[in-house]
C-alpha cells in the first residue's frame, strides 16, 4: 500500500487542471503497469463535441503527451454514437472491450459532471482487483477535483474567479517571446505575438437593475449573461467573474480584428436577448493584447481604462485600448469624465 499511498499523495499536491490529469495518468500507469493510459476531455457543445487528449503514456514513456490548451477545436476526433468511449462518457459506467490488447473506459468527473474518459490498454484482460483499484483512484480525484472546482469558481455564475485568473494569466503568457525591435527608434513591433488578449465586460447601468428589480433579480441578469458568455465565446476562452457586474475574458486570436470581432459577438448577442422581468441589456467592454513581460494587474489595468471610455462614452460597444491610445481618445488615470455617473 506504499506505493499507493505515494501516488495519491502525488496526485493531490497539484491545483493545476493540466497537472492534475498528467498526475492522474502517471499514477495508474506506476498502479496498473498498462500497454497504455490516455486522458480525453469532452470539448465543444451539441453535436459539435471532440475528444481532447489531456494526457497520454505508454509503458516506455517517462512524459505524458497532450493537445495543447488552444487546439483548434475541429482538428481533434468527434465524439461518435456507440464508441465505447462515448459510452462510457453518456452513460457514466465502465465500459470493457474485450481483445488484443484489452480495453477499459472509465468515465471522468470534473465537479459535478462527467468530462471525459479514461482509457486503459492492457496486454490482457484486467483481473477485478485492477479494476477495483482504478475505481478507488477515480473516486479520491474526483473528491478533489471537486474541492478545486468549488475554489477556483464563483458561487453565482460557476466562472473563474480573480484568484484563478491571475494564476492562469501567468501560466499562458509564460512561454511569450519578445517582438523584434524597430530599427528607428527602438520601439517594440506589435503587441501581442502570441495572441492573448484580455477583455473586460461591465454590465451597463446595473446598478438601476438592482435598485428597481431587487437583488434576486440582478442576480439572474448575472447568471443569464454567464451563460451568454458560455455561448458567445469558444471552448479555450477563459471565462472569469470578477465581482459585481464586472466580468473578464482570456483568450487567444490570430489579430486585434479577430479579438474584436469575438467581443463583438457577445455584446450583440446580450442586445438581442430578452432578460426576464428586466428586458433588454447591454454591456461595454474594452479588451487589450497580452503583452510580453505583462503582468495581471497591468494587462486588466489597460483593459479597464478602455471599458471605462466605452461606458463615459455611450455604453454598448466594444472599445479597443490600442485604437484609443492611437487616437488619443483614451482617457488618462485619475481623469474626470464630466459628470458621467458611471454604473
Amino acid at each position: 500500500m506504499i506505493p499507493f499511498a505515494d501516488q495519491i499523495a502525488e496526485l493531490t499536491s497539484y491545483r493545476d487542471r493540466e497537472q492534475l490529469d498528467v498526475a492522474l495518468a502517471h499514477a495508474l500507469k506506476d498502479l496498473l503497469q498498462p500497454s497504455s493510459v490516455t486522458i480525453q476531455r469532452c470539448v465543444g457543445e451539441g453535436d459539435d463535441q471532440h475528444w481532447l487528449t489531456r494526457a497520454r503514456l505508454s509503458s516506455d514513456s517517462a512524459v505524458a503527451t497532450s493537445d495543447g490548451p488552444w487546439t483548434d477545436l475541429h482538428t481533434l476526433p468527434r465524439l461518435v454514437a456507440g464508441d465505447p468511449r462515448c459510452v462510457a462518457f453518456s452513460e457514466h459506467r465502465m465500459v470493457l472491450v474485450p481483445g488484443t490488447p484489452h480495453l477499459m473506459y472509465f468515465p471522468l468527473h470534473g465537479g459535478d459532471a462527467v468530462v471525459g474518459v479514461i482509457e486503459i490498454e492492457t496486454p490482457t484482460a484486467p483481473d477485478e482487483a485492477a479494476q477495483r483499484l482504478v475505481h478507488g483512484v477515480l473516486r479520491i480525484y474526483r473528491n478533489f477535483e471537486r474541492l478545486l472546482h468549488y475554489s477556483e469558481r464563483d458561487s453565482l455564475t460557476g466562472l473563474l474567479n480573480r484568484k484563478t485568473f491571475d494564476e492562469n494569466f501567468l501560466k499562458a503568457t509564460a512561454a511569450m517571446e519578445l517582438p523584434p525591435e524597430d530599427p528607428s527608434d527602438g520601439r517594440r513591433i506589435g503587441g501581442s505575438p502570441c495572441g492573448y488578449w484580455i477583455g473586460v465586460i461591465d454590465i451597463d447601468h446595473f446598478k438601476l437593475v438592482n435598485d428597481r428589480f431587487g437583488h434576486l433579480i440582478g442576480d439572474e441578469v448575472l447568471l443569464l449573461l454567464s451563460r451568454l458568455m458560455g455561448r458567445s465565446f469558444r471552448i479555450h476562452d477563459r471565462l472569469y467573474r470578477f465581482g459585481g457586474e464586472e466580468f473578464l475574458v482570456l483568450m487567444r486570436c490570430h489579430s486585434e480584428d479577430d479579438a474584436a470581432q469575438v467581443f463583438q459577438r457577445f455584446r450583440s448577442n446580450t442586445e438581442l436577448f430578452q432578460f426576464p422581468q428586466v428586458g433588454t441589456v447591454t454591456v461595454s467592454v474594452g479588451f487589450t493584447a497580452v503583452r510580453p513581460g505583462d503582468t495581471p494587474s497591468s494587462a486588466f489595468e489597460r483593459a479597464d481604462k478602455a471599458v471605462y471610455h466605452a461606458k463615459a462614452n455611450g455604453r454598448n460597444q466594444v472599445c479597443s485600448h490600442a485604437d484609443l491610445l492611437a487616437t488619443g481618445l483614451l482617457v488618462e488615470e485619475n481623469a474626470k469624465v464630466g459628470d458621467v455617473e458611471l454604473f
